[in-house]
C-alpha cells in the first residue's frame, strides 16, 4: 500500500516538475506576464510540497533494516526517481531566477524576447495542479518579492538534496531499472500507431529504403552527365 501511495506521488511530482519546466521556457517571452510568474510560483511550490511528502514516505522504509530485499529495491528505484526530479526542480528555479532577474515585468531593462509563442500557459498549470482554472491574485510588482522568495526556495530545495542524501546511502548507479527505457512509449500507443500495428518495421522501411536508393542513383548519373558535360564543352572552347 505505502509503495503504490509513494507512485501515485511521485507521478505527481513528475507532472508539476514536468509543467514548471515548460512555464519556465516562456520567461522573457511574448507570452510573459505576471499570470505567468504567479504560475510559476504555484507550480514550484506544489512540486516542493509533494517533494517533503514523498521524502517522508520513502526514509522510513529505506532507513527499516528489517525490509526484504525486493521491496528495499523496489524503493530504491522509487528513491532514485523522486532525486531525480529534485535535481531537475532545483535546475528549473535556478533557470527560472536567471530568466526572471534578466527579463523584469515592470521595469524591463531590455525588451522581452520575441520568441512567436503566443497565448497564456494557464491550462498547463492548471492541469499539474490539478485544477479546472486558476485564479489570478497576485498585486502590481509581485515579480520582485517572488525572485526574493524563489532565491529562498533554492537554498530549501537544495538542503533537502543535502539531508536526504545523508540520511539515506542509494548510490545511483547500483539501481537498475526493471524495463528498457523507453517501454512506456510502447505500453500505451497512441490510436495512428495501434492502427498500424499489424505493419511489421521491415515492410514499412523496406520500401522507403528503395525509394532512398533510386533517388541516389538518378541524383548521381546526373551530376555525372552534367561533369562530363562541363569537360567538353572546356575541351572545345
Amino acid at each position: 500500500m505505502a509503495k503504490e501511495e509513494c507512485k501515485a506521488l511521485l507521478d505527481a511530482l513528475n507532472k508539476a516538475t514536468a509543467c514548471y519546466h515548460h512555464l519556465v521556457l516562456t520567461i522573457g517571452g511574448s507570452a510573459d506576464s505576471q499570470n505567468l510568474r504567479e504560475e510559476l510560483q504555484k507550480t514550484r511550490q506544489k512540486a516542493q510540497e509533494l517533494a517533503v511528502v514523498i521524502r517522508a514516505r520513502l526514509t522510513a522504509p529505506l532507513r527499516d533494516r528489517g525490509l526484504g530485499a525486493e521491496e528495499r529495491a523496489e524503493f530504491e528505484r522509487l528513491w532514485v526517481a523522486f532525486s531525480g526530479c529534485l535535481d531537475l526542480l532545483e535546475a528549473d528555479m535556478r533557470r527560472a531566477l536567471t530568466l526572471g532577474t534578466e527579463f523584469p515585468l515592470n521595469k524591463p531593462l531590455r525588451p522581452l524576447v520575441r520568441t512567436g509563442v503566443e497565448g497564456g500557459a494557464a491550462n498547463v498549470a492548471a492541469r499539474a495542479l490539478s485544477a479546472r482554472s486558476l485564479r489570478h491574485e497576485a498585486e502590481r510588482g509581485f515579480d520582485v518579492e517572488d525572485l526574493h522568495q524563489l532565491e529562498r526556495e533554492i537554498l530549501q530545495v537544495g538542503e533537502m538534496i543535502h539531508d536526504m542524501e545523508m540520511k539515506v546511502n542509494v548510490p545511483r548507479w547500483t539501481v537498475q531499472a526493471r524495463q528498457a527505457a523507453g517501454a512506456e512509449l510502447l505500453a500505451r500507443p497512441s490510436a495512428g500507431v495501434s492502427s498500424m500495428r499489424g505493419v511489421s518495421v521491415e515492410q514499412r522501411t523496406g520500401p522507403c529504403d528503395l525509394s532512398k536508393a533510386l533517388a541516389a542513383t538518378i541524383f548521381s548519373a546526373v551530376l555525372l552527365a552534367a561533369v562530363a558535360l562541363a569537360v567538353c564543352v572546356a575541351k572545345l572552347s
